[in-house]
């Protein structure tokens, strides 16, 4: 082989490794003013940089996104006059193509979750207190739901279903009307009531959303009326609680409402969201007991942070400002996990981030 062929050769390759490496957000909104439903931008996974921004399908308030595990379908939940879940086809220019929608069976439903096998999803309804399961086809679309759960009891306050997650054989719920993180398990292919109740939880803190380890030996939640992390252990008999941690700075006063949690990519640290605050809480993780410790508070550059997540390096975190319509992009400290901000972009209503 020449020098020529030599150059030719290695030429390619040189600019290939340069490419900056690009992938899909998308970004589940409100529709109530500017934004018309499902967008979708590039993410520069080298810089943190979010560009071309286009609507990827027009759909009414989908406040929730979900991928299918080969991510070839994303499921949406919508609220308004007609409460609903919808399965939509990813193309392969990045926008997405209805496929079938059913009912959630529920007022506001407000989060969705696909089970790893990709053949069940579950919805939470937050105004209805119940969740619903579906069968899901070959082709990602949705059957009606095969099994619904109410979690009101009567004479009992309401019921407000927020967040839901499946884990092997079990399936939990995070009730912040009850104050409970119900468990259900698979038993012939039908759910059935494990606990009304992981743990006793004192008080009215609201438990919103929750993390699970991936071994499923802890789960964290986050409480959105208490300002606060409850870290809970997977025991012999059952579960137990192992720590109780604030979100909000010792010097804010103000009012909060926690929103989202999310561990870091190698489990070492955990982040929360403040609404009110504006702000993300970080923990350390102790990866042996499962305890956490704050490390810092910092600020969202904008306000009403939803729902926040963590690119696939896990290098970048990025926070859904709904109220000042953009986006904010964090850099994450390998070492200490702490956050560094280093932009922000402009989007109508963002409430919910998918990688």
């Amino acid at each position: 082989m020449n020098a020529k062929q030599l150059i030719l050769l290695i030429v390619p390759l040189v600019l290939l490794n340069c490419k900056p490496q690009t992938t899909t957000l998308y970004v589940g909104t409100y529709t109530k003013g500017d934004s018309e439903g499902i967008y979708k931008f590039d993410f520069n996974m080298e810089t943190g940089e979010l560009s071309n921004r286009q609507l990827a399908v027009a759909v009414a308030n989908p406040s929730f996104i979900s991928f299918s595990p080969n991510k070839k379908v994303i499921y949406a939940v919508g609220e308004g006059q007609s409460s609903a879940i919808t399965a939509f086809k990813l193309n392969e220019d990045g926008s997405l193509t209805l496929i079938n929608s059913e009912n959630s069976n529920g007022k506001g439903p407000c989060h969705v979750d696909i089970n790893e096998f990709g053949r069940k999803a579950v919805v939470s309804n937050y105004g209805g207190g119940t969740i619903s399961i579906y069968a899901l086809n070959e082709n990602g679309s949705l059957n009606k739901a095969s099994q619904i759960f109410n979690h009101n009891e009567a004479g009992e306050k309401p019921a407000h279903a927020h967040s839901a997650q499946f884990r092997k054989d079990d399936l939990f719920v995070s009730d912040l009307g009850r104050n409970r993180l119900y468990q259900y398990k698979l038993n012939n292919n039908v759910y059935e009531l494990e606990s009304e109740s992981i743990i006793k939880i004192e008080g009215n803190p609201g438990p919103r959303h929750f993390s699970i380890t991936k071994d499923g030996n802890f789960i964290y939640m986050i409480n959105e009326y208490g300002g606060s992390i409850t870290s809970v252990k997977k025991t012999d008999s059952g579960f137990e609680q192992i720590d109780f941690d604030s979100t909000l700075d010792v010097n804010y006063t103000g009012k909060n409402k926690c929103a989202d949690i999310h561990l870091s990519k190698d489990e070492r640290f955990l982040y929360g969201s403040n609404r009110g605050e504006n702000s993300i809480a970080v923990f350390k993780r102790d990866t042996n007991n499962g305890t956490i410790d704050k490390i810092q508070n910092i600020s969202v550059h904008g306000d009403w942070p939803r729902n926040f997540t963590l690119d696939p390096t896990g290098k970048f975190l990025l926070v859904a400002n709904r109220k000042s319509n953009n986006i904010a992009v964090f850099n994450i400290d390998s070492t200490t996990g702490k956050l560094s901000f280093l932009q922000d972009f402009k989007t109508p209503e963002p409430v919910c981030l998918l990688f």
